[in-house]
């Protein structure tokens, strides 16, 4: 139960890492370009999308493993 537990934190540390960096390479894209912000903030959130999937998938699996 203990490795379930830890499984689904690296898997939650992993996605707020993931989503963290996205934020901050789009933030500094619309800095340097200000037009294309809707392009940007459209790519954006369906990666964080993405990556919130994968984090959940991560800790279902973790926590049927133990």
């Amino acid at each position: 139960m203990i490795l379930a537990g830890i499984g689904a934190g690296l898997a939650a540390i992993g996605a707020g890492i993931g989503i963290g960096q996205i934020g901050g390479k789009a933030m500094e894209g619309i800095a340097r370009q200000p037009e294309a912000a809707s392009k940007i903030q459209t790519a954006m959130i369906i990666a964080a999308a993405l990556i919130e999937g994968v984090a959940l998938f991560a800790v279902v699996v973790a926590l049927i493993a133990k």
